[in-house]
């Protein structure tokens, strides 16, 4: 299974490009079979003294980064088990719904 982490958006000041939100999607794939969420998580400005990468140089690596950090690592490993749970009912369902007739 292989999972993509990737941002949909950002929200900034205007005034200094300052990112304050981040709307973030992760996907897992296994073939045929996918599951997806998606979330938004808000940003601290940066204290005095830290770097400052402006606005036009960041990349989604960066931004990634940050919402991986902000997550935590037991949200961002649940949120990748839950996606390959989805997946794995996909490939082996333990529901069904319809109709005899």
């Amino acid at each position: 299974m292989e999972t993509a982490w990737s941002i949909a958006n950002l929200e900034r000041h205007a005034a200094d490009g300052i990112v304050y939100t981040a709307h973030w999607t992760v996907s897992a794939t296994d073939g045929d079979y996918s599951a997806a969420a998606y979330g938004s998580i808000g940003l601290e400005a940066p204290a005095e003294g830290d770097t400052i990468i402006p606005y036009e140089e960041l990349t989604e690596a960066v931004v990634v980064g940050w919402v991986k950090e902000k997550l935590g690592e037991d949200q961002v490993s649940s949120t990748e088990a839950a996606l390959a749970a989805q997946i794995a009912e996909q490939l082996a369902p333990t529901k069904a719904s319809g109709t005899p007739w």
